[in-house]
């Protein structure tokens, strides 16, 4: 099976490329993230994807673009979670979709099925969509319950690890939580 595989993070990636090799799929790596906010983040992430690249050998595709524009475009009309991520899946999903089909894929996935911190049935009706939409089928792999073993292999390679979900309204949200921790506690978290 030759997969397209949307790359969120290097983080997100770990788990479900071991397990996709295992499996002897051959993968097919995309990079498209325009949610990443700010720039200084989204080139360390890109950066950490190029390292594992390198590192395991993989094959990936960049499409290198800091989309703060394309993105506010997008989520403008709603920036609540949920209603925000919905834009979100949907630009990098359609963009996946599109890619495998130009490349003649069997299918596509993509790593945010990785994180319990995603909005999993968002992402499969996005996905179902991308797939009804470009005429490539979705890889559907539900890698959540590895994400002990993925967090523990991004430690031992000691690569960036992120601390919020990529937009700015998640690094926002983030701050918000910490702020009221602290206030809870009078500590930092």
């Amino acid at each position: 099976m030759k997969l397209l595989l949307h790359i969120c993070c290097v983080n997100c990636a770990l788990y479900p490329v071991r397990k996709l090799n295992e499996k002897g799929v051959s993968i097919k790596g995309l990079w498209y993230n325009p949610n990443i906010h700010p720039a200084q983040e989204y080139l360390k992430r890109l950066e950490a994807v190029r390292q594992l690249e390198a590192l395991w050998r993989l094959d990936i595709t960049y499409t290198d673009h800091y989309g703060l524009k394309e993105f506010l475009e997008e989520t403008r009309s709603n920036t609540e979670p949920g209603a925000r991520c919905v834009h979100c899946y949907r630009m990098r999903l359609r963009e996946a979709a599109s890619a495998a089909k130009k490349m003649k894929a069997d299918a596509f996935g993509t790593t945010l099925m990785y994180s319990p911190y995603q909005k999993f049935d968002i992402i499969i009706a996005e996905a179902a969509e991308a797939e009804r939409l470009f005429h490539v089928p979705f890889y559907f792999e539900d890698w959540r319950g590895g994400f002990k073993e993925g967090e523990s292999l991004s430690r031992e390679l000691g690569v960036y690890r992120q601390k919020y979900c990529g937009c700015l309204f998640s690094e926002m949200e983030r701050f918000i939580k910490i702020k009221k921790a602290k206030n809870k506690t009078g500590n930092e978290p």
